[in-house]
Formats: structure tokens, C-alpha cells, sequence
């Protein structure tokens, strides 16, 4: 045999091929041959590699290094590098998502790492057109055992011993489902294969097919001996190609070699099979339909019983599997029944392969154990979901399947848990879906596709999912009504009751899996006509207003600043939010996630483009508003919730008065976010426009001290409690009440009131200083703690990815010199004379996840260390300070330390002269929800006034009338999105002044270009 120095394998399977490899192994073939390499390195097409979204995929042996996403063009690169002078080429190395490191070989890379290849034993090793390699690798083995040393009744009880389950759906035990047909009189029976595999992003059949045709074949000849069959057929789709001409070619090598056809082996065994190929009907994949498709007839499901066993294929006793379950056979009969079942849960043995596709990075086809957690195959072997999205759920078991949620990451895949889930296994479709999807939507679309493959035999199918997609879509387009979701699950279970096949009873399964988990979703449509994913766009304007929550005007801002039309352009920020410069500053900017420029390159700077509207635009002039209105109202708290909803009342014309307890306004805007992110004069300007329409603000005054609830009930007709969340949470570590332990809240707070004492070092942290948390506050009190001269390290439990503090603002503390430890939680904090002077930690692993999709921490035993520290700032949450209420005020605080709303109006309080809203109602939220919640104050005040007083509802003044600009261009060039401008860290960390230095007009009118205005309707 010729000994080659080098095996290239190169993925030669469906989706390698639509990607370019045959270009490419043309070009490895004659650079080998034009460097005189041919006869030194072995070049091999193999089936599917398993990486099917990084294709093309070469492997060069014996090194096992992998190389992907090839062009023709880096081959030359890759033979002198590789092959020539034994350097590996970076650049066309696989890179681990999130942290970018190059992986070179194969077996490290944790897709192939961590999965247990048994049907997939052969994948990307040998070539499928080659009987010898399949052979070379126990290929036909356990048929030749079948068939020469055991009886039909001992193959059955191995395959019944195994655990083997039909890997088509059902999950029906492929042993019993062979006893029955071997018990069955006749002198015909036949053996049919699976292959049609219809599931929307199902391709496990095909790439078994295409990488290693001779395991369906042993797996099929292997049944024939256990019922006593001579004839079979594989039913596989003509959209398979390649799957049809690599199960031809096996087929006649195999019966070249005497494995197929008359006297197999010598045994005096007969058996022989046929390809009937298919039409593409998705319900041929039913049993029933599938056989009387290769019966000649149109493909409809017939009733049961009689079963196939008894009466199948041409009325004669039959049995199905499909590919993956006839794939296990000739392994499980080589090995035993015991092998086969020693992994795998109690009643789902053996392994499953998946095609693992939709919003994950490791797109591709995966083999693991039964019961392996559905978070292993997404975050561990599929790498996660790209762009730091967030998982939604999982559809598992194709159109008729079901949707797993988040909080269900830990659940084992197996037939039992993914039933009680409200799913199906399926044939092993596994679409992930991220935060962007609907679920409404989603279940709109399998509903259309079950509907549309219906063979239309039975009524409950052919009407019911046709009534059940007409309810579907009106919901998506805003035409829903109350009593839908009930009346879809009622036909729900009608259709799952009464139709006469597999596809009608589980059609429903995409809508009920939804309605369980998504319900809100549902509501919203209806109800809200929302769409929080930003999907159903008849629901919406814009995706970026849709998902402001006060909605703002986003594309025609952006529109105006395209025309170079600032002021117009802050008229329009100002008629939804009193803080635009606040938010073009410190805004979580959720509108930008769902920015659709940033499916073609980068989403629009959306937050920075608000910025420079507002710091270079004449701030529209304020005037004072006559009160009209006889009603008083009070607001206690002077942050964003309250001052929005004392604008809003304001402008109806009420008299409005703000208690606030510090000396100055803006709550968490003034007292927790520093200077060098919001300048005070920037927040002040803000709160100026809002006290010259005539809102009194009464500082330095509290609520059930300074002044009673009594007497306010006695000067106020109705009252808006919006007082934050100014309380740090406590660690509950031992040593936190020590001198120099602060709470992130109070921290910030300390500083902003008493900034000379700190900044003359009147008051100081001392040298070290650890910070506890991973949010914004923890990030702000470190690099407030940098800029008084302290070394910060921040102690976060999990890992950055989990950290809920803005990308940009960890980055900005990174590149200031703050060290971030990962995976590390305190134990406990000691001092000396009363002043803290350690803190002693624990190294943390990741274990199971919890309801949020992130992993949880888990202490490592032995791993305690302490760190030498002068101060800690412990920032790991906030929640509201309820001690001012005064019970007598019957206003109910609930479990969480929040107010109790949604009393006949969304913030009313059980007492209905008083309101709440913002972080004392939600817990700790972002400043855009709270101006959102000030809005929704103002309108419930007056409009539970008005109720009252029997007077009409409030109608808003008309808007002024600005025209906005139309501007689509013909092309959109791939751009990113333009950076802002910042100031120097090695300069920044040194002062308090404003980091982001703003856009250029030059700047923000190019990135206002970008935008794709897709408000536009045609």
C-alpha cells in the first residue's frame, strides 16, 4: 500500500459543495502537482464534516489541523506554509467566539471536542464512494455476524436489549417495532428506509447519506435477516443529489463485493434494495403516506390499525426506520446491546444526532448522548448565540415540534423531558432563535407550513390549521382580538384529537409550546398591538422607535440630521423625551439592538446621533404653562421618572410640586452617574426646561419627615411616589459593616456630594480598592476609585460576557488600567481597628444555568485566597428604600420592597390618591424606562381626575408640523459604524471631565447616512 506524509480530507457534503470545496480541492490538486507534491500528500473528498457554516473545511493529517472557510486563493499560501515549510496559517484558523483565540486542531476545538460520535463514527474520514474505507473501519462487520452467527429471534432481542429508539420522531423501540414484523405471516416483507427528511433546517439524514451510505445499507440488510425480508427500498427525496448518487454507488459496490443481492456472504441469504426517489411532500415522511407514495399513489396517510408490521407496503407486513436509526444497526450488533445502551438516560438510550442550526455561531450537524443538556449543545458545542444576543428558545422536533424556553437550558434532551416540555425529539431539528424572534411569528410559520404540506384527507387537518394560520396572521398584523388565544388552543386540541396522522396531531405543537411560554407575547400583539421583538412590522413604524419605550421618533431625527436640520431635529427629541442630552449620553440604547443596519454591517449610532443633535442645536426656548386645572398634585422623587411626569401634568396645566430629600434634582442621574459621563450642567439645562413650565421643586425636604403624609394628603389631591432605588444590597458576607466598606449607591452618592473632600484628599479609599459587581454602578465607582489615585480591581463572579454593564463602559475601564478578576465571589472581610484590611475570596466554575440563559457560579473547594485592600465598594444591585412610607398611607409594598400597581390604572397604588412608578415599582431599571414610566404616571393622574370629575378624556395638543425629508438611497455601501470620539485614557483617568468628546457635523451627517429608513412605507 502506498504510504503518503500527508492526508488532506476536504468536506465534500452538501453544504461544503454550495460553498465552493470543489473549487477548492481542484486548486489543492494543481498547486500538489505544479510543486511536485502529489505523489507525497494523499488528497481525499470525504461526506460531511459536521462544521457546516464554516465551509469549505480541509483537514491536513496526521497534525489533525483544521482550516476553514477556504477560498481557492489561499491554497497556494496554505501548501508553501503548511505543507512545505510545517507553519500553520493563522488566518484560516478556526476562532473560539467571544474571545477570538485561534484553535488549529480539530480535536480541540470544543464543537468536536465534546460530542460522541457513534452514527457519525465516519464523518469527514473516509471516502463515502470507497467501500474499502468503510470496511477498513469494521464496515459490514456486524452484518457478517448477523448473518452468520445469529438467528432472526437473537437479532431482535439485541436490538430489543439495546434501548434503540426510532430516531424519526416517535421514538418507537425499533427492537419491538422488528418483533412485530418478524411475528407476521407472509412470504413477502419488506424493509424501508427514511430518508425524506422535510423538517425546515433538518439535514442529520442527508449528511449520513452523503458521508457514509454503507452504514444505512448494513443497517437495512441486518433488519431483512431479523423479519425475514428479501427486498427493500429507501425512500429519499429527489432535492438530495448528492445523497441519491452516493447511496447508487454504494449500493453497487456493495453488491459487487457479494454485501447485497443473492447469498450474501455465502449465507444463502437474499436481499435486495431499491432508491425510490420522492417528490418533496413533507407528509411522505408519515409511514403510511410514504408507502403508498412508493405504491404509485398520491402520498396520503391511511388509518391504523392494521399497522405496517401487519399490513404495510403493498398490504405485506413492512417495518421503517429512518437513516440515523438504521445507521446505529450494524454497530450495535457488532458491539452488543450493552455498548449501545451504556449512554443515553433510563428510557432514551444510545446518542442522537442534531442538526444544530438558527441564531448560533457552531452552525452544524451534532452527536451527543441522550439526556445532554439542551445549554451544553448550544452554549458548549454550538459556541453560543453571535453578537452577544441572548437566547430565546429552542424549536426542537422540526414544524411540528415545539419551543424550549430559556429557563428550560438545563433540561435533558431526551423523548420523556422534551415531550413534558411541550415538544417533540423529531428527527432531530434544533433551531436556536435569539431575543430577535417573535414567537408569534415563529409559530405563524410553521402553522403556514403545516398547513401548506397538508395532504387535505382529513377535516380536522385541512380546515383546522387553515382557520388556526388566519388567526395567526391577523395577531401578526395587528387584526388580532380578545378570546384568540383561548380559540387557538381549543382547535388545538380538536386537531390534535381528531387528524388522522402524525403531521395533523402535531401540527398544533408550535402554537401550544408559544401560548405555555410566551403568553405575554401574545397579549402584546393583541392587546398593545406590540411586537417586543421587533418582528411583525405591520405593528410598527420603525424597529428602533418600536422598541424605545417612549418611542421616539428615531427616523425622522436621524432623517433631519441627514438634511443638516438640527434645531427641527430637536423639536422632535423633545416631543417624547425631557432628557434627550441625558440619554445621548448614558442611554442603554436598546433601539440600536434592533437596528436593521446592523444585519448588513453594524447597527446605527443612534444614542451618539441624539447626543449631537442636542450639543449643537439652540435649545428650543421654554415658556411657563397657566395652571388651569383645580386638582394639586405632589411628586416625591426628583429623578427622570418623577421630573417626566411633573412636565407631563404641567403641561395639562396642573400645578405640580417635587419633594426631593437631597440638595439637588435628578435622582441616579445627579448622585450615581459621575461627571466625566454626564456633565452637571448638561443634567441641570434639563431640569431648568422642566421647572420653567412652572413645576415647584422643593429640595433638601423628605417625605414623611420633613414633611407627613398627612399633610400632604391634606395640601395634594393625588400624589406620584417615584423615589428610585438608592439602597446598595447587602453581600451578607461577614466584615461588611466595617469602616471603609461602602455600597456602590452610596459610594457614588458620598462622592458627588462631597466631591472637594475627596478631591483634596480629605476623604480617600486609600491604595487598593476592590469593587463587587459587574453592572454600571460597579463600573462607575471603580473609575471614580482609578481617578482618585486608588489600583481597582473589580471581583465579578461570573464571566464578562455575563456582566450586565455596557460593552463600552467595561472596554473604557480595561483600557484605564482596572483589572477585572472573573469568576471570583467574597467570603469574607476582615480589618484591624475597625477599618477593613482584606477580603478573602473564593474562585468560582460555571455550573447549570439559571432562568436568565447565563451559567451559574459554583465555589471551588480549596480556592479561597485574600487580597491586602483599603476599601471595598460592594455594587452587586439596588433596591428601594421603603422606610419613609407611612403604613397609615395604605400604600402596599411588596415582597420585593416595591410598590404594588396596576389598581384600576398601571401605576395606581392600593391607595388611589397615590401613583408609582419608575425603579421603586420596577426595581433597578435604565433611564429611558423610567422617563417611560413618568409618561404613563401623568397620563393615569389625569385621567383618573378626569374620570372622576365625569369629564372627557385628554386630547394632546397637535403636534408642530415638521416636514421630514425622504431620503433613499439606490445602494447602501457596507460602512461601520462610526466611532465616538473619546479622550485619551492616559488622560481621561486623571479628571472627572467628559470622556466621549461628541461627532463632528461632519461625522454624524456620515452616519446618518447610513441609516436604511426602513419606517419608509412603500
Amino acid at each position: 500500500m502506498k504510504v503518503f506524509r500527508s492526508h488532506i480530507l476536504i468536506c465534500g457534503g452538501t453544504g461544503c459543495q454550495a460553498s465552493g470545496s470543489l473549487g477548492v480541492k481542484n486548486a489543492l490538486l494543481e498547486e500538489l502537482v505544479k510543486r511536485k507534491l502529489a505523489e507525497e500528500i494523499k488528497v481525499v473528498e470525504t461526506g460531511c464534516n459536521g462544521f457546516c457554516a464554516l465551509g469549505p473545511i480541509l483537514v491536513v493529517y496526521p497534525e489533525g489541523v483544521i482550516y476553514i472557510s477556504l477560498k481557492p486563493a489561499d491554497i497556494p499560501e496554505l501548501v508553501e506554509e503548511h505543507l512545505i515549510k510545517g507553519r500553520i496559517v493563522d488566518k484560516l484558523l478556526y476562532r473560539e467566539p467571544g474571545t477570538d483565540k485561534a484553535i488549529p486542531t480539530m480535536q480541540d476545538i470544543p464543537f468536536f471536542a465534546l460530542q460522541e460520535l457513534r452514527v457519525l463514527r465516519n464523518r469527514g474520514l473516509i471516502d463515502p464512494e470507497k467501500i474499502e474505507e468503510y470496511i477498513a473501519r469494521d464496515g459490514y462487520a456486524g452484518m457478517a455476524k448477523a448473518l452468520t452467527e445469529m438467528t432472526p429471534e437473537e437479532i431482535v432481542q439485541e436490538m430489543l436489549d439495546s434501548g434503540l429508539r426510532g430516531r424519526g420522531g416517535a421514538g418507537f423501540p425499533t427492537g419491538l417495532k422488528w418483533k412485530f414484523a418478524a411475528g407476521s405471516k407472509g412470504d413477502v416483507k419488506y424493509v424501508l428506509c427514511n430518508a425524506d427528511e422535510g423538517d425546515p433546517g433538518a439535514f442529520m439524514d442527508r449528511s449520513v447519506l452523503e458521508a457514509d451510505p454503507h452504514a444505512v445499507l448494513e443497517g437495512m440488510v441486518i433488519a431483512a435477516k431479523a423479519i425475514g425480508s428479501q427486498h427493500g427500498y429507501i425512500y429519499c427525496r429527489a432535492e438530495y443529489p448528492l445523497a441519491i448518487h452516493r447511496l447508487n454507488v454504494a449500493i453497487a459496490q456493495a453488491k459487487e463485493a457479494g454485501l447485497l443481492g443473492r447469498d450474501i456472504l455465502g449465507t444463502g441469504f437474499d436481499f435486495d434494495l431499491e432508491i425510490y426517489q420522492g417528490a418533496g411532500a413533507f407528509v411522505c415522511g408519515e409511514e403510511t403516506a410514504l408507502m403508498t407514495s412508493i405504491e404509485g399513489k398520491r402520498g396520503m396517510p391511511r388509518p391504523r390499525p392494521p399497522f405496517p408490521a401487519v399490513a404495510g407496503l403493498w398490504q405485506k407486513p413492512s417495518i421503517l426506520n429512518n437513516v440515523e436509526t438504521l445507521a446505529n444497526v450494524g454497530q450495535i450488533i457488532l458491539r452488543g446491546a450493552k455498548w449501545h445502551a451504556s449512554v443515553g438516560t433510563e428510557k432514551s438510550k444510545g446518542t442522537k444526532v442534531f442538526a444544530l442550526t438558527g441564531d448560533v455561531n457552531n452552525v452544524g450537524l451534532v452527536e451527543v448522548p441522550m439526556g445532554t443538556k439542551l445549554g451544553t449543545i448550544v452554549y458548549d458545542i454550538g459556541g453560543g448565540i453571535p453578537k452577544g444576543k441572548k437566547f430565546k428558545a429552542a424549536q426542537l422536533g422540526g414544524p411540528s415540534g415545539g419551543c424550549i424556553p430559556v429557563q428550560h437550558l438545563n433540561a435533558s434532551v431526551d423523548y420523556e423531558k422534551v415531550a413534558e416540555l411541550g415538544a417533540i425529539m423529531g428527527s432531530g431539528g434544533l433551531i436556536v432563535m435569539n431575543e430577535d424572534k417573535c414567537a408569534v411569528d415563529m409559530a405563524r410559520f410553521f402553522m403556514d407550513f403545516c398547513q401548506d404540506e397538508s395532504c387535505g384527507k382529513c377535516t380536522p387537518c385541512r380546515e383546522g390549521t387553515k382557520r388556526m394560520l388566519e388567526i395567526l396572521t391577523n395577531i401578526t398584523q395587528g387584526k388580532g382580538k380578545p378570546g384568540d388565544i383561548e380559540l387557538l388552543e381549543e382547535m388545538a386540541g380538536v386537531i390534535k384529537n381528531a387528524a388522522l396522522c402524525g403531521l395533523g396531531q402535531t401540527a398544533p405543537n408550535p402554537v401550544l409550546s408559544t401560548i405555555r411560554y410566551f403568553r405575554k407575547e401574545y397579549e402584546e400583539h393583541i392587546f398593545q398591538h406590540r411586537c417586543p421583538a421587533t418582528v411583525c412590522s405591520a405593528l410598527f413604524k420603525s424597529p428602533c422607535q418600536h422598541t424605545c419605550p417612549v418611542e421616539m421618533d428615531i427616523p425622522s431625527y436621524i432623517a433631519l440630521v441627514r438634511e443638516g436640520r438640527f434645531e427641527d431635529a430637536y423639536k422632535i427629541l423633545l416631543q417624547t423625551n425631557p432628557f434627550p442630552s441625558v440619554c445621548g449620553r448614558v442611554c442603554d440604547h436598546k433601539c440600536q439592538s434592533k437596528c436593521r443596519r446592523g444585519n448588513m454591517d453594524e447597527p446605527l449610532a443612534i444614542k451618539f446621533l441624539k447626543r449631537f443633535i442636542t450639543d449643537n442645536a439652540p435649545r428650543p426656548k421654554t415658556d411657563p404653562v397657566p395652571v388651569t386645572r383645580k386638582e394639586k398634585i405632589a411628586v416625591v422623587g426628583a429623578g427622570p421618572a418623577g421630573l417626566t411626569a411633573a412636565r407631563g401634568l404641567a403641561l395639562r396645566g396642573y400645578k405640580v410640586t417635587v419633594f426631593e430629600e437631597l440638595s439637588y434634582a435628578g435622582g441616579m442621574l445627579r448622585w450615581g452617574i459621575p461627571a466625566y459621563r454626564l456633565p452637571r450642567n448638561i443634567l441641570q439645562g434639563e431640569i431648568d426646561d422642566i421647572t420653567s413650565l412652572g413645576v415647584e421643586i422643593r429640595l433638601n425636604t423628605r417625605v414623611g419627615k420633613d414633611i407627613s403624609f398627612a399633610q400632604m394628603e391634606k395640601d395634594f389631591d393625588y400624589c406620584y411616589l417615584a423615589t428610585g432605588a438608592h439602597k446598595s444590597q447587602k453581600m451578607r458576607v461577614e466584615g461588611e459593616d466595617l469602616s471603609n466598606v461602602f455600597g456602590g449607591v452610596e459610594f457614588l452618592r458620598d462622592f458627588n456630594n462631597n466631591e472637594d473632600k475627596w478631591l483634596k484628599g480629605e476623604k480617600t479609599l486609600g491604595k487598593k480598592v476592590a469593587v463587587i459587581g459587574g453592572g454600571n454602578s460597579a463600573i462607575d465607582a471603580a473609575r471614580v476609585a482609578l481617578r482618585l489615585g486608588s489600583e481597582v480591581t473589580i471581583l465579578y463572579r461570573r464571566l464578562r460576557a455575563d456582566m450586565p454593564a455596557a460593552e463600552e463602559e467595561i472596554k473604557a475601564a480595561e483600557e484605564e488600567g482596572i483589572k477585572i478578576e472573573y469568576l471570583i465571589a467574597p467570603l469574607k472581610i476582615e480589618g484591624v481597628k475597625g477599618k477593613v484590611s482584606s477580603i478573602t475570596c473564593q474562585r468560582m466554575k460555571l455550573g447549570d444555568f439559571d432562568n436568565s440563559g447565563r451559567k451559574k457560579p459554583v465555589p471551588v473547594e480549596g480556592s479561597e485566597f485574600t487580597l491586602a485592600v483599603d476599601a471595598i465598594v460592594a455594587a452587586i444591585g439596588q433596591v428601594p428604600d421603603m422606610s419613609f412610607i407611612d403604613k397609615k398611607a395604605g400604600v402596599e409594598i411588596n415582597k420585593w420592597d416595591c410598590y404594588t400597581v396596576g389598581k384600576g390604572f398601571k401605576s395606581r397604588t392600593t391607595n388611589p390618591r397615590y401613583f408609582a412608578g419608575g425603579d421603586a415599582e420596577t426595581g433597578p431599571d435604565t433611564v429611558i424606562g423610567a422617563i417611560a414610566a413618568g409618561h404613563q404616571a401623568a397620563d393615569d393622574i389625569d385621567a383618573a381626575i378626569r374620570q372622576a370629575n365625569h369629564e372627557p378624556a385628554y386630547e394632546k395638543p397637535a403636534l408642530e408640523k415638521i416636514d421630514i425629508p425622504l431620503v433613499i438611497d439606490d445602494e447602501s455601501v457596507e460602512a461601520p459604524q462610526m466611532p465616538m470620539p473619546e479622550m485619551h485614557h492616559a488622560t481621561r483617568k486623571m479628571s472627572f471631565a467628559e470622556v466621549e468628546l461628541g461627532f463632528s457635523k461632519e461625522d454624524a451627517m456620515k452616519e446618518a447616512c447610513r441609516c436604511l429608513r426602513c419606517d419608509a412605507s412603500v
